[in-house]
């Protein structure tokens, strides 16, 4: 599977390709002059075997040359979720005795996100370990949501560029008369809403980012922190029911009963979300972005050939960027499902879960106690 990163490279490239295509339909009616401007820079572009398709491969080949965040800060890295578990519990120095107790090898494996591997009665032998469990818990899915926003970020802003490209083509064709006020109308309404949206992730990524800093204990000593391009590929297979409860059996039997009680009807909530939210990463990362690909690639070509118009090129720029979107949020809420279900399964009581709710926002649902 592609790094959900590569696949922002499409719609980025046609972007700034079609930064003046802005002048193709106006071309039809401008002057000689003006239609030699941009002629000449349509055959730059078209100069290549395969025209603009071309242009996307030499990106998606170079993506590393193009992978800074606009409005990204430049504080301390913090480049995988070990890393922001580990520097949660600094903030905690009453956990270093528990740490300690638990031993390196425990405390690897709760960093790693590896909690299934740990013996059940943990908690019962070593004082703090819950807490241990939900530090790390609070920062790894701050620091899932943060890379989120900010990856969220980046292809709003592409959609955001392709919606005022097609108002500024759509406001020349009114200028040299080709349409009416009311044709622009419904292009002008799809810009604004483009820069509402950016707006939106712009406070969604700055909001992620004051809380995965008040999490770290770094409020009032830097703005945010550098972080990855991307959240990590989703397992190819999620964990199976039988194993999983057999988990969550365990750490039952290790529970007084009220706890026990409440721990099983968590369970089964956790458990629902994990295998809903796992399918729904798959498939908006497989088929969807698969399918959205395939569809993006054949318009370019058609474009090329001029079977397909400018207006049929931007809209699926908007289509491409979208799906990213929408995948980005699957993923999102993938791992943050993944974090409250191992949690449960080691006795932890999460407020809330995820809601499944795709990338314009991940309002969380009650857990059930």
């Amino acid at each position: 599977m592609k790094p959900l990163f590569s696949y922002r490279t499409t719609s980025q490239m046609l972007v700034a390709g079609l930064l003046v295509l802005p002048l193709a339909l106006a071309a039809q009616t401008a002057s000689p002059t003006q239609e030699a401007d941009w002629r000449r820079a349509n055959d730059a572009v078209g100069a290549l075997k395969r025209g603009h398709a071309d242009v996307l491969k030499w990106e998606q080949a170079n993506a590393g040359a193009s992978t800074t965040t606009p409005g990204n800060t430049t504080g301390v890295a913090i480049p995988n979720a070990e890393a922001a578990v580990r520097m949660a519990w600094t903030v905690h120095r009453d956990l270093a005795r528990a740490l300690a107790r638990l031993g390196p090898k425990n405390e690897q494996l709760i960093a790693e996100g590896r909690w299934t591997e740990i013996d059940p009665s943990l908690q019962r032998r070593v004082e703090d370990a819950g807490e241990v469990l939900e530090v790390a818990a609070a920062g790894r899915k701050a620091w899932i949501e943060a890379v989120a926003a900010q990856q969220v970020l980046k292809h709003q802003r592409d959609m955001m560029e392709a919606a005022q490209a097609a108002y500024e083509l759509g406001q020349r064709m009114v200028t040299v008369g080709n349409w009416s006020k009311l044709q622009l109308s419904p292009v002008q309404l799809a810009a604004s809403n483009a820069r509402m949206n950016l707006r939106r992730a712009q406070q969604a990524a700055a909001q992620a980012q004051a809380n995965l800093v008040n999490t770290m204990g770094q409020t009032g000593l830097q703005e945010g922190f550098e972080l990855p391009g991307q959240l990590p590929a989703i397992p190819v297979q999620a964990m199976t029911e039988v194993d999983l409860q057999k988990r969550a059996d365990a750490i039952r039997n290790q529970l007084p009963g009220a706890e026990s009680l409440r721990n099983r009807a968590l369970a089964r909530s956790a458990m629902k979300v994990y295998s809903a939210a796992h399918a729904l990463a798959q498939d908006s990362q497989g088929d969807v972005l698969k399918t959205r690909e395939f569809i993006t690639e054949e318009t370019v070509l058609h474009y090329n050939g001029m079977l397909k118009s400018v207006w049929d090129l931007l809209d699926e720029v908007r289509n491409q960027s979208q799906a990213t979107v929408d995948a980005i949020g699957a993923q999102r809420d993938f791992w943050i499902a993944e974090t409250d279900l191992q949690w449960v399964l080691q006795g932890g009581e999460p407020d809330s879960f995820v809601s499944l709710g795709g990338a314009g926002g991940n309002a969380p649902t009650a857990a059930a106690h």
